[in-house]
């Protein structure tokens, strides 16, 4: 899984746990693509001041990810569902692990 994959899931999962304004800023960055510059003049703050919230944002979802491991256990299950889905010719069932795939 590449870096913004990643990112944006850890923010999926855990991101309600961040502050108000931890979602915001870090929302801008990850979703939106926004630059250190055109995030510290959105939020009038400085740029090392952007570049340290975010990092302490990535380290805030590292550790829940660490303690909770849903990413790692929603990854899992989705590859479960989608080997169920190739292995299967019963209609039934590739139905019953498509929804699973298009629910997760």
């Amino acid at each position: 899984m590449d870096d913004i994959e990643r990112k944006n899931m850890l923010y999926d999962f855990y991101g309600e746990l961040l502050t108000d304004h931890q979602k915001l800023v870090y929302k801008d960055a990850v979703y939106n693509d926004c630059s250190l510059s055109e995030l510290a003049e959105e939020y009038s703050i400085s740029r090392q001041g952007v570049h340290d919230l975010l990092k302490r944002c990535d380290r805030i979802l590292e550790d829940y990810e660490e303690k909770l491991g849903l990413v790692r256990r929603f990854r899992i299950l989705r590859e479960k569902a989608l080997q169920i889905e190739k292995l299967t010719t019963d209609e039934k069932i590739r139905s019953l692990a498509k929804d699973i795939i298009d629910g997760l």
